[in-house]
């Protein structure tokens, strides 16, 4: 009877030996799953975030030969700051990064793989767990014009504002972008105008020494629709066939606008051209106002064409188109703000044309958004908290309506319409990092 009994005990040693390397394995495969997961999920974030950084890096370089090596260094440099070598005793290798021009974008594609040592599902004849990533990223083509402000109050934040522009520009791909650049005080002036055609734009001339940004002249008032009308008849005056997927207005400003551009009835009817007629927000004399020449930055018409030969403000905006005026605007509205044609008085012609101011690149920026345009509005300085004009408002919530921000005033929110971002540099030294901001949100849309 014993001897069935031996051979039961033999049959369950080796069940138990059988079961035990299952069971060991099962548990190896448990543990370096849980490992295998972990690596994945850090390898898919450290080839994500190449893929983003290679999409900033490229904008960097004058060539796509400098721009493919500047993506593909960041997308190494993120890598290796988001996958520390060594991690869970894992070995990561980064693949070549492709960069791909094609028409305007560029397409990156990141991959990766890592592997490690696995632990107790050796014994199953498994030496290491290799784990693989990929990303791709695709940036758009863009189209934008900066606005810049450059009326006598910056004056004495000239350098600063220079410097902001410059490294603002530097931010975009200028083989691949298409970019123009404009200011505006008391009229516009186009500097470089956007390409029509070809991509890329000039940016050593707006950004080199003794170049546009360097020569901009800070003199002038405020007026903020003629560069709104110039920026956004840049972007569409290009064909359909030749537009960007993204369009982009910048528009930096250090105050509210108190003045305006159109073609105004005259004393002696003699006055022919179109001029740009400002007043000043805590004054009310119309001797200090001025009809300035159109695009040239600061310089008054006389005789005729002075401000004093003017009899009433025009219906409509019509400062670019004086045989068949669009009625795009209208000057002379009872929305948002009450605009008469009056300039019988001193108080009348400084409430109107502070409002109709307001009211135009309101109107000219909404229009844009209709069209597709993204406005990003960055304001400068002390005045724009500062309840001014003839309706005790913030120059800064004027700017976040252009933008269409998410805390816009109630009037002007649009939520159909793009929303941009406005961004409030308080001193010289947040200049830069709002620009950046923003150059920032404009890349992260473009991708």
């Amino acid at each position: 009877m014993r001897i069935p009994h031996k051979r039961q005990g033999g049959q369950v040693l080796i069940m138990v030996a059988l079961s035990a390397v299952v069971l060991i394995a099962s548990v190896g495969l448990a543990v370096d799953s849980a490992l295998g997961y972990f690596v994945k999920a850090k390898l898919n974030a450290a080839v994500d975030s190449a893929s983003l950084a290679a999409a900033r890096g490229v904008t960097a370089g004058n060539s796509e030969e400098e721009q493919r090596a500047n993506a593909r260094q960041s997308a190494k440099e993120f890598f290796d700051i988001n996958y520390p070598d060594n991690f869970l005793m894992s070995t990561p290798t980064l693949h070549p990064v492709s960069v791909t021009f094609d028409s305007g974008s560029v397409t990156i594609d990141v991959s990766a793989t890592a592997s490690l040592p696995v632990s107790l599902m050796g014994i199953l004849g498994f030496n290491t767990l290799n784990v693989a990533a990929s990303a791709q990223t695709i940036r758009k083509d863009l189209d934008m014009v900066l606005v810049m402000d450059t009326s006598r109050s910056l004056e004495n934040n000239a350098e600063a504002v220079r410097a902001a522009g410059k490294s603002f520009l530097n931010k975009f791909n200028s083989t691949v972008d298409r970019v123009g650049l404009l200011h505006f005080a008391s009229e516009a002036q186009i500097d470089i105008p956007i390409r029509q055609v070809e991509r890329g734009f000039d940016r050593s001339s707006m950004t080199m020494k003794d170049g546009k940004i360097d020569q901009f002249a800070f003199i002038g008032g405020t007026n903020s629709s003629a560069g709104m009308f110039q920026a956004r008849k840049q972007l569409k005056d290009i064909e359909q066939v030749n537009r960007s997927s993204l369009r982009v207005i910048v528009f930096f400003s250090d105050g509210s606008p108190a003045a305006f551009s159109s073609y105004f009835p005259n004393i002696s009817n003699k006055c022919k051209t179109a001029g740009a007629l400002a007043t000043f927000p805590k004054l009310q004399n119309p001797a200090l106002a001025g009809l300035y020449q159109m695009k040239v930055s600061d310089t008054l018409q006389y005789g005729d064409c002075a401000a004093t030969q003017i009899t009433a403000l025009p219906p409509w905006y019509n400062a670019n188109n004086d045989a068949a005026p669009l009625r795009e605007f209208p000057i002379v509205t009872s929305t948002p703000r009450v605009v008469t044609a009056s300039v019988a008085s001193a108080q009348a012609q400084w409430t109107n044309v502070h409002r109709a101011s307001r009211n135009l690149v309101e109107a000219m920026a909404a229009k844009a958004r209709q069209e597709g345009i993204y406005v990003f509005t960055l304001g400068m300085g002390a005045s724009l908290k500062t309840k001014e004009g003839p309706d005790n408002e913030l120059g800064e919530d004027l700017l976040r309506c252009l933008a269409n921000t998410t805390d816009a005033p109630s009037r002007c929110r649009k939520p159909t319409e793009p929303m941009g971002l406005y961004c409030y540099a308080a001193t010289d030294s947040d200049l830069s990092p709002c620009f950046t901001r923003l150059a920032s949100a404009i890349l992260r849309i473009s991708k």
